[in-house]
């Protein structure tokens, strides 16, 4: 019989996660920290997500899971019901009859160092990193610039994206003159057309991020910004998931497992083929 005195409990594992992602440094509006679970629990086994959904609540369930770590809040927005006839009571329901915790590190570990961006800007082979837009003197803040190297094309460069990032049905796209040298690139984990302006005032080549809506993103075009790449929200922050897995198995020397499930909401892709 294993010796539970020796198994980290749910409180050690969050305690730990608390110090590397502070939740002070989360924004106001942002949800972070334990959501649910027995802060007595022994852990044995995490799985890491970008998102808790029904589909990765069941993988936790079946990989054996006692600790969900994921990037996106379950309970960003107030409810007044977790009634298990409710999408997020079902899950919340399943979790809690399965015995597993639940916690969330969201903005605050955008701004870590390291964080979501630098696990982003590492599948890139990016060099010589720096915030996009500092918080401290010591690294933190939100995205961050680096160095291409090799300099490629913005053709070729969203190529090497694409093969680079975990594939979607949204894929990549980008906005800009295909000829266009990219020396100095921009990347921002999840949801980045509010930093266009930054992304701009840095003087980068080109700026990588998720969710580029029409209207920012074409006039950012024409004001001559840089050159922009758009993925999927999920693609670019599940390579931090893989840096928090590394981690926490050197902290506590558990089994973690990373979710591949593609949490993406768009499911399918079809380019209009011209007519015969």
């Amino acid at each position: 019989m294993t010796d539970n005195a020796s198994v980290p409990t749910v409180r050690d594992v969050i305690d730990a996660l608390d110090r590397r992602y502070p939740r002070e440094w989360a924004e106001s509006w942002d949800r972070v920290g334990m959501v649910l679970g027995d802060f007595d629990h022994p852990v044995r086994r995490v799985l890491c997500v970008v998102d808790c959904v029904p589909e990765t609540a069941e993988e936790a369930i079946s990989v054996g899971a006692d600790l969900i770590v994921a990037h996106h809040p379950l309970l960003l927005k107030p409810v007044s019901s977790i009634a298990p006839d409710t999408y997020k009571g079902r899950v919340i329901h399943r979790l809690i009859r399965s015995d597993v915790a639940l916690y969330v590190a969201h903005t605050n570990a955008d701004v870590a160092n390291p964080g979501v961006s630098d696990a982003l800007a590492a599948r890139l082979g990016l060099r010589d990193l720096r915030p996009l837009i500092p918080s401290s003197d010591d690294g933190r803040g939100l995205g961050r610039i680096g160095v291409l190297d090799p300099p490629m094309d913005l053709s070729e460069l969203t190529g090497f994206v694409a093969s680079r990032l975990p594939a979607t049905a949204a894929g990549v796209r980008s906005a800009g003159d295909p000829s266009l040298v990219v020396r100095t690139l921009a990347v921002c984990g999840g949801a980045g057309d509010t930093f266009l302006a930054d992304a701009a005032r840095a003087g980068v080549d080109a700026y990588l991020c998720a969710d580029l809506r029409h209207h920012p993103a074409s006039e950012h075009v024409a004001g001559e910004g840089p050159a922009l790449i758009d993925v999927a929200h999920w693609a670019t922050e599940r390579p931090w998931l893989d840096d928090v897995a590394a981690w926490l198995r050197g902290e506590f020397g558990f089994d973690v497992v990373v979710s591949d499930l593609d949490t993406d909401p768009w499911t399918l892709f079809r380019k209009k083929e011209p007519l015969p």
